[in-house]
């Protein structure tokens, strides 16, 4: 029965196999020149016999860089966060990067604690996939590394990078889109009173007082009583509902459901953010597209600016779009 080893091999058993010094190793593993061809497949060779893989921490350590980039989410189960990882994941590896994610779980003293854990790992940048981080850790967390924001702080602090989609213009598409429906009763459904949210409700109102219309904005502090809040909405005349995003439209259908509300033919919804099961709900959801891999892919860009020195602030701004599908559908005569 083979015998687990009782160390990990070190870069000192590869140059005694290989029969060279530790730093021609060390040129070989890194690619570096001034290695013979047969002497970095024999130092290979070696490296796979032994089993050795080189620590990139420690690495980091003597380069003064880790080539891994920390991302900090506010929750795994929202798809959004997740397209936006994809997004990062895709430019950290043309730069040659890896990734590591923190995950905050939906609570602000987690996030603020896996921020620091991510500085601490010694990461060349901090991309924050939340609004909820406090300025102040974003603050001492960019005096130490560069740190870009997807979405929108309630205060951009200085020092810090931001990449989001223009909110208000969002929720102008959707009304466009329910307006040329026919709809004129257009009621904007909320569960968040969070940055994003609120250019959303903003640009819901502006909208709606643009087409000579009144708002009609309902903050829902629970989705469980959103049956409570919708039936009395379609009782009144509303045809036409838009969401503050995709988790809250899925729950207003699931409530029309249940109150045996046909949709789209007695009400339309429209979410925000065109996450992946806006497809997978039935009737399919239209709703506004957030650029979500452009944001994360655009947050990679800002990092490796900052990091190669920039100091001026940059904070970009990407426009959404429309993807209708079956949740909404001519205003009921």
């Amino acid at each position: 029965m083979p015998h687990a080893p009782s160390r990990r091999p070190t870069i000192l058993d590869v140059a005694r196999v290989a029969g060279v010094s530790k730093s021609l190793v060390s040129l070989a593993l890194r690619g570096d020149s001034g290695v013979s061809e047969n002497t970095r497949v024999r130092i290979a060779a070696a490296a796979e016999e032994l089993g050795y893989r080189s620590n990139a921490l420690a690495r980091g350590l003597v380069q003064g860089r880790t080539m891994l980039l920390g991302v900090l989410l506010t929750d795994l189960a929202n798809p959004y966060h997740t397209d936006v990882v994809a997004g990062v994941e895709e430019a950290a590896a043309e730069a040659g990067l890896g990734v590591l994610l923190a995950h905050g779980r939906r609570d602000a003293k987690r996030l603020a604690a896996q921020l620091d854990t991510l500085v601490e790992l010694n990461v060349d940048g901090v991309i924050a996939i939340s609004s909820w981080v406090d300025s102040a850790d974003l603050q001492a967390a960019a005096r130490r590394t560069p740190v870009v924001v997807v979405g929108r702080p309630e205060r951009p602090p200085a020092g810090i990078d931001t990449v989001a989609n223009d909110d208000a213009a969002g929720a102008a598409l959707a009304m466009t889109h329910l307006l040329g429906l026919g709809h004129r009763e257009i009621a904007f459904v909320t569960t968040s009173r969070r940055p994003a949210a609120e250019g959303r409700r903003r640009g819901y109102e502006a909208a709606s007082r643009r087409a000579g219309l009144v708002p009609r904005t309902v903050m829902v502090e629970d989705v469980n009583d959103l049956s409570l809040r919708v039936a009395p909405l379609v009782s009144s005349g509303v045809t036409g509902l838009i969401a503050n995003n995709d988790l809250t439209a899925v729950a207003l259908l699931d409530t029309a459901h249940d109150l045996r509300i046909p949709v789209p033919e007695r009400l339309s919804v429209v979410g925000y953010d065109n996450s992946t099961f806006a497809a997978l709900v039935r009737p399919r959801l239209t709703s506004i597209d957030q650029p979500r891999p452009e944001l994360g892919r655009t947050a990679v860009r800002l990092l490796l600016q900052r990091a190669g020195g920039r100091t001026t602030d940059r904070h970009e701004v990407l426009d959404p779009g429309l993807v209708p599908r079956g949740s909404t559908g001519p205003r009921h005569r």
